[in-house]
């Protein structure tokens, strides 16, 4: 059971093959059961003694667990004609059991880490996989010196994350060469190096990213005095309609989920360095606005500056750009399955790198978990026996269904309606494919039945007395 998610760790080398054997099976024990604690997953003292043992392993950490998935990702990327690297940041908090040494949040009194993570998907929304994982933390000490930060190196700043994120996506593409790789992110990775190093280098790719600052271009207001710089947001404004568009907005915890129209305008700009960086060069890139008109005015309309490199030439170029941001939702999605759907929050581990290094397994079943939900969305009518065994996909059939087997295993389409039912899904004609949290309620069930049914079923070669 669980063979796809075993196979994300083929080829894995902790230097010794019973640490790699023991990988296997610990992310095949957590991935059937997301929601689990670790001893509740492992099924037995022994096993669990086994995983604890493993994570505090000084030999293991978490990249080399996660290599194999990396490199399984990149040859995903291979298939794929247009790869979107996005790179955004969530928090795990652990006040309630915080390892021994654990560090602060955004107060002194909240304990755990930031995780910031970057995942390859599809411009469908297709996740292939993680790419890299960064953990950071903040001392008590430097929690009130935000404004001594700013005058920092790049390199000595939390936001050199965003900078490191963006040269992993020029080294995928490196690694990918038949495959246009386009870095993605929100506003925190509107650093101006990206920009300088985005124009300078021969190597880096394409990027998206909404604007936080809204900078200056070298041209002055008229009338101003020779101060005052025109900004951004104000030239594009002014600029030509250059089409309009309706989208969905999913539900978030701030709005409801509603259509939108959005008035579109784009143009190239060339904009002047922040003032604390002006040994920085001028840098030009496209912009493209896009903003919400009739919308509730409640703080929640549309109303996004995206700076890009891409073309902006027609109208479909530049609905290229918004499509290719629309899809960074897909790496919220992705944090909510790791959070909720595994429950790493819950985690108690005594040392953050015996918790890191647990962490690693749970960001390739939180991967899994998207891939066949999104799966399901592009290739319904694959067979669902080349990603489910038979165990699994027969055992669920019969206990939901309540019919024979048929002569042909179900489309992926059709066990997936399944699956989502044993986790509340309810199937009706009338709704979309299945959402995450079903499916990962439901394999958790449907790994019981797949259990009972190696043991019981038709083809058990163990006989009761």
């Amino acid at each position: 059971m669980c063979e796809g998610i075993t196979a994300e760790l083929q080829g894995i080398d902790l230097g010794d093959q019973r640490l790699n054997k023991r990988s296997q099976q610990i992310i095949e024990a957590l991935a059937a059961n997301p929601e689990a604690s670790v001893n509740s997953a492992c099924g037995g003292w022994s096993d669990t003694l086994a995983a604890y043992r493993f994570f505090n392993n000084r030999a293991i950490e978490p990249d080399r667990i996660l290599q194999p998935h990396i490199e399984a990702t990149k040859r995903r990327m291979n298939d794929h004609p247009v790869v979107l690297v996005l790179q955004d940041t969530t928090e795990l908090d652990y006040t309630s059991h915080p390892p021994d040494d654990a560090r602060c949040l955004n107060t002194e009194d909240r304990f755990g880490l930031y995780d910031h993570t970057h995942l390859a998907v599809t411009p469908d929304g297709l996740s292939l996989g993680v790419v890299g994982v960064e953990y950071f933390d903040r001392t008590e000490e430097s929690l009130g010196e935000a404004e001594k930060r700013k005058t920092l190196p790049i390199e000595e700043k939390e936001s050199f994350r965003w900078l490191t994120g963006y040269r992993l996506a020029s080294q995928l593409a490196c690694d990918c060469p038949d495959t246009q790789v386009v870095s993605v992110a929100d506003r925190e990775a509107d650093i101006y190096d990206i920009f300088v190093e985005s124009e300078e280098k021969d190597e880096s790719v394409d990027f998206i990213i909404r604007a936080k600052v809204n900078r200056c271009t070298p041209e002055h207001e008229p009338d101003s005095g020779p101060a005052v710089y025109r900004k951004v947001r104000d030239e594009v404004s002014a600029s030509e309609l250059r089409a309009t568009r309706t989208i969905d907005l999913r539900q978030t915890p701030k709005r409801k989920a509603r259509k939108a129209e959005l008035e579109i305008r784009a143009m190239r700009v060339t904009v002047k360095p922040p003032h604390a960086r002006s040994s920085l060069p001028s840098v030009t890139y496209n912009v493209v606005l896009v903003e919400e008109i009739n919308g509730p005015n409640d703080g929640t309309d549309v109303s996004w500056l995206l700076i890009t490199t891409l073309p902006i030439d027609s109208v479909e170029d530049i609905l290229r750009v918004i499509d290719y941001y629309v899809a960074r939702w897909t790496i919220e999605v992705y944090f909510r399955v790791f959070k909720t759907g595994c429950r790493v929050e819950e985690i108690q581990l005594e040392k953050l790198d015996r918790l890191k290094n647990c962490l690693a397994f749970y960001k390739v079943i939180a991967w899994r978990v998207m891939y066949l939900t999104y799966m399901n969305r592009e290739c319904p009518s694959l067979p669902c026996n080349t990603v489910f065994d038979d165990c699994e996909w027969m055992s669920v059939w019969r206990v939901v269904t309540k019919k024979q087997l048929p002569e042909t295993p179900p489309t992926l389409s059709e066990f997936m309606a399944l699956l989502a039912q044993l986790g509340g899904y309810n199937n009706r004609a009338t709704e979309p494919p299945p959402g995450p949290q079903p499916i990962w309620v439901g394999i958790r069930r449907m790994t019981d039945f797949a259990i009972a049914w190696l043991a019981f079923g038709p083809n058990a070669e163990t006989t009761y007395v």
